[in-house]
């Protein structure tokens, strides 16, 4: 794929490596805001008709269709109503949202304004996650600059459209990232998921219809816009059209971001586009999709496609794009037992399956700890998880649970030895 700009080989990079180009100025020499100014020529179903066309499915992690989402909104365009970009990006092994943010905000704010006037949305949020600070700090940097080129605030470019953009930091809370969560801290409220139905788009912030769409979901619109859905459509699979960003770590040689249309095999992002693997070492394993995702052996990993279907099909789930890659030299049980506690320290409490179940995962797993271990805490592990899964408000306990019974079903043997392995006691020499 080439690098440059505004070529159609990308959908969210082609601006990447253009220097500076995170100012107004220099995105649009490079072409930055032009689709906006054509949308506005457009009718608002055309734009909405283009999308759904497209094939865009929502890049946070569940992949619903982002035009049959749009089409649940009210057409009413002199009714309240709010479009809300999720940038809560807080699973471990998720940075393709702030990488976006801090490099190119500009696209962002691009796909929100083509999207407020579709959806007739006349308010606008980010909500970021509160460690982001930097990429907070250069998204109102780059959402002033649009104030003062007249592509915010009221009757933008005379088109008697308004539309305001906001940034709201969060606190920290990883159960913000699901979205009714994210609406009850936006309100003021703690931050704490609700039962659906009503969903956002009917009853959201305030009570009112609320657009929920993630940083690369929108920043993807411009392009689309640009090209058009059968151009987006050449990418990926019929069922998983398009580009994709991929954040990867681990054990590479060149973890990072990168754009790869869907469907590309995971040994190629391996072995192409990161290099292959660090000091020479042996895969063992990869997470491919956050650490919600049940894992794969190196086999498995070497034999599936970066597509919703196919990885989903093989055990496993795309969610976020989040590959963890994994070497010989790593220990499963020390994986499992991180994200156990990752879980157990991010569940808001409110549902019991969750609140107890995560604290349970990781008590049993960390009885060796106290030289209390058995080997029947692998099975008891097990059959903790799956009565977790399906029980509770959000996802979260179903976040703990897959990647539990993903390890278990993989790398039983290796978690049978760990805990039944002493702990290392820690000693003043």
């Amino acid at each position: 794929m080439k690098d440059t700009a505004n070529n159609k080989d990308y959908a969210l990079l082609s601006y990447h490596h253009i220097p500076g180009v995170h100012k107004i100025e220099i995105f649009e020499r490079a072409g930055g805001y032009e689709t906006m100014k054509e949308c506005f020529k457009k009718e608002p179903e055309a734009i909405k008709e283009e999308v759904k066309a497209s094939g865009l499915r929502g890049r946070g992690g569940a992949g619903f269709a982002t035009g049959v989402k749009w089409g649940f909104f009210t057409k009413d365009r002199k009714a309240i109503k709010y479009l809300l970009c999720n940038a809560d990006e807080s699973e471990p092994g998720t940075f393709k949202d702030r990488f976006l943010v801090e490099r190119n905000p500009h696209i962002l704010i691009e796909g929100m304004i083509i999207s407020a006037w579709a959806l007739a949305t006349q308010k606008g949020y980010i909500y970021i996650r509160g460690e982001f600070y930097q990429q907070a700090v250069i998204l109102e940097r780059a959402i002033k600059e649009a104030y003062a080129k007249g592509y915010l605030g009221k009757n933008i470019l005379g088109s008697g459209f308004d539309f305001d953009l906001y940034v709201h930091r969060g606190a920290g809370a990883y159960i913000c990232g699901e979205e009714t969560g994210m609406i009850s801290s936006l309100e003021g409220k703690k931050g704490q998921p609700k039962l659906k139905p009503p969903f956002p788009a009917i009853k959201g912030y305030r009570g009112l219809p609320t657009m929920v769409n993630n940083v690369e979901s929108l920043a993807a619109i411009p392009w689309i816009m640009k090209y058009g859905a059968p151009a987006y459509k050449q990418w990926g699979t019929e069922k998983s059209p398009g580009t994709k960003l991929f954040s990867i770590s681990g054990d590479v040689n060149k973890p990072g971001v990168i754009e790869v249309p869907l469907s590309t095999s995971l040994k190629d992002i391996i072995e192409i586009h990161c290099g292959g693997m660090r000091n020479g070492n042996k895969l063992k394993a990869v997470i491919p999709g956050g650490s919600s995702a049940p894992i794969f052996n190196a086999a498995d990993s070497y034999l599936v496609k970066m597509d919703y279907e196919d990885v989903a099909a093989k055990g496993s789930m795309l969610g976020s794009g989040a590959i963890i890659v994994l070497d010989e030299t790593r220990n499963m049980g020390d994986v499992l037992k991180w994200t156990l506690e990752f879980y157990h320290h991010e569940s808001c409490g409110q549902c019991t399956p969750c609140r107890e179940g995560t604290g349970w995962l990781e008590s049993v797993f960390k009885r060796k700890e106290k030289g209390q271990a058995h080997i029947s805490d692998i099975d008891l592990l097990d059959k903790t998880a799956s009565s977790m899964r399906g029980q509770t408000i959000c996802a979260l306990a179903d976040a703990a649970a897959m990647p539990t019974q993903g390890m278990i079903k993989v790398f039983r043997e290796e978690l049978e030895a760990y805990v039944m392995t002493p702990a290392k006691v820690m000693t003043k020499k």
